[in-house]
């Protein structure tokens, strides 16, 4: 077994496989694999959506244990097109898509069942893979959870400002006044589909100045480099209005209630209690309807999958499912 460092986190390691899988509607997905080729099997979702890959993401498990695929979801990173190109239609990127592109993925690599791992947007994503192909999923191990519901784009792009005032004016000014009280994902997704380019360059970097802030809760906090990017910017901000204005294609209870199709699936759900962009009571409701599932809160977190307390825990879930014989640990609350 490999050594962790302070942080928990497992040492970087480079790809030793990549390619790029046509997934039909013209897009082509990038992948990479890492770890051991004949390791479990495992999958990566990154959040966003729209964030795309990143090394860090890698050294989430035991490169002698894992064989880990990372990949770039529709629309962002090393996939193309790129949704910061205005052209490019967002008709064919939903939650779906994403479901039938993991699939096509798993198959293509030839892989029966996988360990399914995702922070903020990727937990929605992981949940509806999941319960679109339980017999696919060995164990989940979901970060920073969030579902996408209504209820939760509406805190985020509203409520949440109840803690950040100053900030959260200026962004609701950032769209016109006569949609400063409908929904702001919708409005923002307007500006962005804007013929003009500046008013999408304005809309992309007003959209991501709230993102930073919100996810950021610490005094200490920097702008998250990422941002400084228009053409990041462009294709965040895009991604991020389309499937929040959709609430992902699920609806207000539709992942909840489909919780019993993957209710024997092993689980660790890792959360911030301090976490603004997505209260610490959605991954507790999701832990009530899943008994296969562990919920660890850790105290002093947010909504930043680099927090050492977040990262320890999600590589102890991994390094705990990487065992054939496992007991789980009782949940802490």
């Amino acid at each position: 077994m490999t050594a962790r460092d302070a942080n928990g986190l497992y040492p970087a390691t480079e790809p030793h496989a990549d390619g790029r899988i046509d997934v039909g509607d013209g897009h082509l997905i990038h992948w990479e694999q890492c770890g051991n080729p004949v390791g479990k099997p495992a999958v990566v979702l990154h959040g966003g959506p729209g964030s795309g890959c990143t090394p860090g993401m890698r050294r989430y498990f035991d490169p002698e244990l894992y064989r880990v695929i990372l990949f770039d979801q529709r629309g962002c990173g090393r996939s193309t097109p790129h949704a910061s190109d205005p052209r490019v239609d967002l008709s064919t990127n939903t939650t779906d898509h994403l479901v039938s592109d993991i699939e096509r993925l798993r198959a293509e690599l030839g892989i029966d069942r996988w360990l399914v791992l995702g922070w903020s947007w990727g937990s929605t994503l992981g949940l509806a893979y999941a319960q679109a192909h339980p017999g696919r999923v060995s164990e989940l191990v979901l970060g920073l959870v969030v579902t996408t519901t209504a209820r939760e784009v509406e805190w985020v792009t509203r409520d949440v400002g109840r803690f950040f005032p100053a900030e959260w004016a200026r962004f609701r000014d950032g769209v016109p006044v006569a949609q400063q009280a409908g929904s702001l994902a919708e409005a923002y997704n307007d500006l962005l589909e804007d013929p003009d380019p500046s008013v999408r360059y304005e809309a992309a970097r007003k959209w991501c100045e709230w993102e930073d802030r919100h996810v950021h809760v610490t005094a200490d906090h920097r702008a998250n480099p990422r941002y400084e990017d228009p053409r990041f910017r462009a294709c965040f901000a895009r991604l991020v209005t389309h499937y929040w204005r959709h609430t992902a294609w699920r609806g207000d209870s539709e992942i909840l209630d489909r919780m019993h199709r993957i209710a024997e699936i092993p689980g660790a759900l890792v959360h911030g209690r301090l976490d603004l962009s997505g209260p610490p009571d959605i991954a507790w409701t999701l832990a009530q309807a899943w008994p296969a599932a562990t919920l660890d809160v850790v105290d002093d977190a947010g909504h930043a999958s680099g927090h050492p307390g977040i990262a320890e825990r999600m590589t102890s879930a991994t390094a705990r499912f990487a065992e054939p014989e496992r007991e789980l640990p009782r949940p802490h609350w």
